[in-house]
């Protein structure tokens, strides 16, 4: 599943010039947590948060209160907070690979930008949990089984035909290496699956069934 399946497009942005408040004030309407900061010809140039305006302070030799402060804080433009070094997606960036970025560098979400830098859409967190809830068709009954299973060849037709041959089909199905296996750690879900007979039979296949359950 690429970015482009799931980012949302157009984006909105704004321009360095913008002032903080009109930014914050578009975020609130339209509940967005940041904002691309693209320069007049739609390059991204940068990125602004609503932690970042809301911790936004004014410079320390001014003392300000009431409408001072209001003043000041209508008066200080993106420009002067805004994150420079932005990190990136592209349309062709695989989703998972835009996820580990995110909890890796501990943002919410990141621009996706074309060859040219120009800004054609944002993905976050929030898209990414809809892709991990449509790819296990979360809310659909099915059942869940976890399997260790060996590092050989012709793994997953073995498990498809098992699964076919009783009637059912596999609806979604992922896997991890296990280093001190030298095995997989797969986690498959089925429909139309009755869990005795399932169960029975990859066991007779070599498989060790750890769980099983429906939903």
């Amino acid at each position: 599943m690429f970015v482009r399946d799931r980012m949302s497009s157009p984006p909105m942005t704004i321009t360095p010039d913008t002032p903080l408040q009109a930014a914050l004030n578009l975020m609130h309407k339209h509940r967005f947590r940041r904002l691309p900061v693209v320069d007049e010809s739609g390059r991204l140039v940068g990125i602004v948060s609503e932690r970042d305006l809301l911790y936004a302070s004014p410079p320390p030799s001014t003392l300000l209160s009431g409408l001072g402060l209001n003043h000041v804080l209508t008066e200080l433009r993106v420009d002067e907070i805004m994150t420079r070094n932005v990190l990136t997606a592209t349309p062709d960036t695989f989703v998972e690979d835009a996820a580990r970025l995110m909890v890796e560098n501990k943002v919410g979400g990141l621009p996706v930008v074309d060859e040219d830098n120009q800004v054609v859409g944002v993905i976050t967190e929030t898209d990414v949990f809809r892709a991990f809830i449509e790819l296990y068709r979360a809310g659909h009954a099915g059942l869940y089984l976890t399997l260790k299973a060996p590092d050989r060849a012709g793994l997953m037709v073995e498990l498809s035909k098992a699964i076919l041959g009783l009637g059912g089909h596999i609806v979604s199905l992922s896997s991890s290496y296990d280093e001190a296996t030298g095995g997989y750690r797969l986690v498959i879900k089925g429909e139309e699956i009755g869990k005795e007979g399932i169960v029975a039979l990859l066991t007779s296949l070599g498989y060790c069934v750890t769980e099983a359950y429906e939903v």
